[in-house]
C-alpha cells in the first residue's frame, strides 16, 4: 500500500508548500510476482530438443538364434564400408553384399569370393528402384506387394490408420511368405551414416528379420579381394 506522510518539519513562511513524503509497500507486488513466476513454470511447456530419430529393431524382430536358424535362401548379408576425403569427411558409403553362405577359394595366397557383389544407398528415380534398395526390394517383393494393397485401403478410409498397421505387422511376420533374413555388418570404417541407411532401408522394404552382426575374417577376407574396395582404398597405403 501506498502512503502518504505529511512533515511538519518546525516553522515554515506564510504561503510555503507543504512538502509531503510519499512511501510505497511494494512487498504486495513481490508477492504477486513470485505466484505469476510459480503460474508460468507449471503451466509452461518447454520446448523439446530436435533429435534426429533412428529407426533400431524393435521386439517385432528376431533374436540371433532365430536368424542362424533361416533358410539359406532367405539370407542375404550387407557388408558396409565408407571412404573419406582429405578433409575427413564421407566421401562414399558403399555396400558390399552376398545371399546364402559365402562361397570362396583361393587365388594363390588370396581368399576371393565369387558370390559378393557391390552396390549403394540410391533414391527411387520416379517409379524405378535403384541401388541396394532394388535388391532388398526385389527379395521382399511378395511383402511389399501385400502391404501396398493394405496401403491402397486405407488411403481409400476402407481402414483406419491403427487397422493398416495391424494388418502390415502381421504380413511382415507371415511365415507363409518369402522374407528375406537381412544381416547388417559394419567394417571399422563404416560411418554412423552407413548404418543409419541400413537400417532405414529395413524400414522402406519392409523387411522384419534383420539384425546388426559382426564382421568374421571370411567377410574381411571378401571384401578386401574385390576390386572396387582396391580402387576405393588405394589412397589409403600411400
Amino acid at each position: 500500500m501506498a502512503q502518504i506522510e505529511q512533515s511538519d518539519g518546525g516553522k515554515k513562511k506564510k504561503g510555503a508548500q507543504k512538502k509531503m513524503a510519499i512511501h510505497v509497500d511494494f512487498t504486495p507486488m513481490v508477492d504477486m510476482n513470485m505466484l505469476l513466476i510459480t503460474f508460468f513454470m507449471l503451466c509452461t511447456t518447454m520446448i523439446k530438443s530436435q533429435t534426429l530419430s533412428i529407426a533400431l529393431p524393435t521386439n517385432e524382430k528376431l533374436q540371433q538364434e532365430e536368424l542362424q536358424k533361416a533358410k539359406e535362401s532367405e539370407a542375404i548379408t550387407l557388408i558396409l564400408d565408407t571412404t573419406y576425403d582429405d578433409r575427413g569427411g564421407v566421401k562414399d558409403n558403399t555396400v558390399y553384399y552376398y545371399t546364402g553362405k559365402p562361397e570362396t577359394e583361393f587365388n594363390g595366397a588370396e581368399l576371393v569370393s565369387s558370390n559378393i557383389q557391390v552396390a549403394h544407398f540410391e533414391g527411387n528415380e520416379g517409379a524405378i528402384v535403384k541401388g541396394i534398395r532394388k535388391i532388398l526390394h526385389d527379395r521382399n517383393k511378395e511383402v511389399l506387394e501385400k502391404v501396398e494393397a493394405q496401403k491402397d485401403r486405407w488411403r481409400r478410409k476402407e481402414i483406419t490408420e491403427e487397422q493398416f498397421q495391424a494388418e502390415a505387422k502381421k504380413i511382415r511376420n507371415d511365415e507363409k511368405l518369402t522374407r528375406p533374413v537381412v544381416i547388417i555388418k559394419p567394417m571399422d570404417g563404416a560411418s554412423w551414416e552407413s548404418v543409419i541407411a541400413a537400417l532405414d532401408e529395413m524400414q522402406i522394404n519392409q523387411i522384419s528379420r534383420y539384425q546388426i552382426g559382426t564382421l568374421t575374417d571370411t567377410d574381411k577376407a571378401m571384401v578386401f579381394a574385390t576390386p572396387d574396395f582396391k580402387q576405393a582404398h588405394s589412397h589409403d597405403d600411400k
